[in-house]
C-alpha cells in the first residue's frame, strides 16, 4: 500500500494561511520554540495544527500522528538528522515521551 506524499498530504489539511506562527510551550508555560508560517515551514504549521487542533496538546500520539503526515520526509529527517528540525523534535517528543502546549498566533 503507498502512502501519500506529503505534497499530497497538505493538500488535504485545513488552510492555515490565517496563523501567523505556533508557539511551543513547555509544562510550566514558557515557549521553547515557535514555527513561523512561511515559506519552508508552512508545511510544518500546517501538520503541528492538524494534530493538535482538538486540545491544542502535542503529545506522544500527536507527534507519531505528525511523523505519518510528513510523509517521505520522516524516513530522510531519521537518516539526516539536522534537515528538518520540525521532524527531529517530533522523534526527540516520542523518544523522550515530552508534551508540549501549542499556543496559536493568529494573523
Amino acid at each position: 500500500m503507498q502512502t501519500a506524499s506529503f505534497k499530497d498530504t497538505l493538500a488535504s489539511l485545513t488552510d492555515t494561511s490565517n496563523i501567523k506562527q505556533l508557539e511551543l510551550l513547555d509544562l510550566q508555560g514558557n515557549v521553547i520554540d515557535s514555527i513561523e508560517n512561511i515559506p519552508g515551514k508552512a508545511g510544518s504549521v500546517s501538520v503541528y495544527y492538524h494534530v493538535t487542533a482538538g486540545n491544542g496538546q502535542l503529545d506522544k500520539a500527536a507527534a507519531e500522528q505528525a511523523l505519518q503526515l510528513y510523509a517521505e520526509h520522516t524516513e530522510d529527517a531519521r537518516q539526516n538528522p539536522g534537515k528538518h528540525p520540525n521532524i527531529d523534535r517530533l522523534i526527540d517528543m516520542i523518544k523522550n515521551n515530552l508534551t508540549y502546549q501549542v499556543n496559536v498566533i493568529r494573523k
